[in-house]
């Protein structure tokens, strides 16, 4: 606190020059750098990971637990997600902030020192738990150091790192694969972690907080057994386990009775790790279905424009990754304009709604795709539907924090989060069973009985496999993509609808302050 007032007093007495404002940009940068530094830790990791995968497996083997090594770090994100947040409003945001990057640094070096594959599915849970508090703890700090009305252009900024990351993540995983080995692809993490935490050290000052409430132990576990019961239902369900199998029905029930009692217990408990009453505000739940929806869309569409690259239009593993580029440079750029004009207007509500219809627009035009759409075509459509995505990615998470009191910031962030990864995991598995179901059907109807075997286990390959297939049954796979991708996209765009209808009955409340604001400083 001491440090708020100090800095306080600089900005000088009437008449006399204010000299915050040249103090304001260094203070910000420092800090701004920190932040990125982790968001970019947090996103990069599983893209990284994932190139990664088959060296790993040849070195360690235990193919069979291969989706583990995935599984079990998004879990562990997201059962914490939500915890991470309310510590951070009980305990103060700095000290959990830091917290979590030691914990994400540990798992990184323990993943990285794996023996066998069970020690690296562990120590990822390890990773995935402090992962859980990166993302959550860059947007509630940035919600506490900066004004509403300025916030937008530097979570803009956090898209950009998203979005750069999804584009570098594969990239670099590769690179280090090939050069350093798999267990670099892990010890990556530590000096760039090393920097975040010197810089939040040194320079982040925020008041200090010392709950007298303890612990929601029981919100704890009840919200974690459901999260990690919704997640291993749409992980598992059609791939490990039919759909109709008992395993899933035991999940969903247990998931179900999990979350109605965690509902019941939050009316009652001292402390509540998730409290109801944030959901009271009308334009904190339109974010959380808007947000749940984005990421319903962008993950799935993520998943599915690669392969439809790769088996359609010919492209190598790396060359898909970097012909997302129309799709997250789009999104890049118009996140970043959406927060300068936030913060120059003052006005939000229009960017839901531009959002809504450009999602929309763009994945029905990715829907039409087929076996003869050019590179050009796809990536304009890819463009537009990453210029929607760019209208929602960060006010989505504005508007969530504006509508609560700065008691609840780092619950409304972490909520905001949560419902964004619960919408990936839905959009992966929604999206990704009705490809399959798709790829399977016309396989089978253009290649017969050889269709029907090289599809059996799996509704996509690889590059190597796709290869090795007689002429037929790869032109008859190139359709049976197209045909697949058609219906993921065809349905995204029907979900994305009510984007658009969900931004229609957000009430545009003024956000406080304004441009060239001390604020941040005063905060530092």
């Amino acid at each position: 606190m001491a440090d708020t007032q100090a800095v306080a007093t600089d900005r000088g007495t009437p008449g006399q020059p204010d000299t915050s404002q040249e103090k304001q940009p260094k203070s910000v940068r420092v800090v701004l750098l920190a932040l990125m530094i982790a968001m970019m830790l947090a996103m990069l990791d599983n893209m990284i990971v994932g190139t990664a995968m088959p060296t790993i497996v040849g070195e360690l083997g235990g193919l069979e637990h291969l989706s583990w090594v995935v599984t079990g770090y998004t879990l562990a994100t997201a059962a914490a997600t939500p915890v991470w947040g309310k510590l951070g409003d009980m305990f103060g945001r700095k000290a959990t902030f830091l917290s979590s990057i030691v914990i994400f640094l540990i798992g990184s070096a323990l993943s990285g020192m794996a023996q066998d594959m069970g020690q690296l599915i562990g120590f990822r849970a390890v990773q995935g738990l402090g992962a859980g508090g990166l993302m959550v703890g860059v947007m509630a700090i940035i919600g506490d150091l900066i004004p509403p009305r300025e916030r937008g252009k530097y979570q803009g900024m956090m898209a950009g790192v998203m979005a750069l990351a999804m584009i570098g993540g594969p990239l670099v995983g590769g690179t280090i694969t090939d050069n350093w080995g798999w267990r670099w692809s892990f010890y990556i993490n530590l000096p760039l972690g090393a920097v975040a935490l010197a810089l939040v050290s040194a320079v982040l000052h925020l008041p200090k907080k010392r709950s007298k409430a303890g612990i929601d132990y029981l919100g704890v576990v009840l919200l974690t057994v459901g999260i990690t019961s919704i997640v291993l239902v749409t992980t598992w369900g059609g791939t490990e386990y039919a759909w109709t199998s008992a395993r899933i029905m035991e999940l969903i029930g247990i998931g179900v009775a999990a979350l109605v009692g965690f509902v019941f217990w939050q009316t009652r408990a001292a402390e509540p790790v998730l409290p109801l009453h944030i959901f009271r505000s009308g334009n904190f739940t339109l974010m959380s279905v808007i947000g749940f929806i984005t990421g319903f869309v962008m993950f799935g569409a993520t998943l599915f424009l690669p392969l439809y690259q790769q088996a359609v239009q010919g492209a190598s593993a790396t060359n898909s990754g970097l012909l997302l580029l129309p799709m997250l440079g789009a999104m890049l750029v118009t996140s970043m304009v959406a927060g300068r004009i936030t913060t120059n207007s003052g006005r939000y509500k229009v960017f839901p709604i531009i959002g809504g219809v450009l999602m929309a627009v763009g994945l029905y035009l990715l829907s039409l795709m087929d076996t003869g759409t050019t590179r050009l075509t796809s990536g304009i459509y890819m463009a537009v539907l990453g210029a929607g995505m760019g209208c929602l990615m960060q006010i989505t998470m504005l508007v969530a924090q504006n509508s609560v009191e700065m008691k609840d910031m780092g619950v409304a962030s972490s909520s905001t989060t949560l419902f964004r990864t619960l919408g990936s995991s839905f959009g992966v598995a929604v999206m990704g069973a009705l490809f399959n179901h798709r790829v399977q059907d016309v396989m089978a109807d253009k290649a017969g009985a050889l269709g029907s075997k090289v599809t059996e286990r799996s509704a996509q390959l690889d590059a190597a496999s796709l290869a090795k297939l007689p002429v037929q049954a790869r032109e008859a796979y190139q359709h049976a993509v197209s045909a697949g991708t058609h219906s993921a996209f065809l349905l995204g765009a029907v979900i994305a609808v009510l984007v658009l209808i969900a931004a229609l009955f957000v009430k545009e409340v003024p956000l406080k302050g304004g441009p060239q604001k001390p604020e941040v400083t005063e905060a530092l």
